[in-house]
């Protein structure tokens, strides 16, 4: 689904073709395309900061045994990341076409923006 934001950019800012992101038979392959679904700097600011607020709540899970901090995890993590994706890209997560490469996604993307590599 492509927004009239989109509309008039050049081909290579272009949001990633939601068949071919669904079509990846690689992570490396899938994870270009995946990168250009987050090319607004704010989207992966959103992203690490509920990545790493995921992370802080595992921790707690570890440590209080608590399942309230897993639900807490899942929350933080999808919440700033979907708000990224509804109100600055306008594009629709990779979660909903490769919820497992989508996850690894995320968490390669978080660390190199933590190794400030992108």
């Amino acid at each position: 689904m492509r927004s009239r934001h989109h509309q008039g950019l050049p081909a290579a800012q272009q949001p990633a073709d939601p068949a071919r992101l669904a079509a990846a038979r690689t992570f490396p392959e899938f994870y270009a395309l995946y990168l250009a679904e987050h090319r607004h700097p704010l989207n992966r600011k959103l992203h690490f900061t509920g990545s790493t607020l995921a992370l802080i709540c595992l921790f707690f899970l570890v440590f209080t045994g608590n399942p309230w901090w897993l639900f807490a995890a899942v929350v933080c993590g999808y919440a700033f990341a979907w708000a990224g994706h509804f109100f600055v890209e306008h594009n629709r997560p990779a979660t909903f076409k490769r919820p497992l490469m989508s996850l690894m996604g995320d968490w390669v993307m978080w660390w190199q923006t933590l190794m400030n590599r992108l």
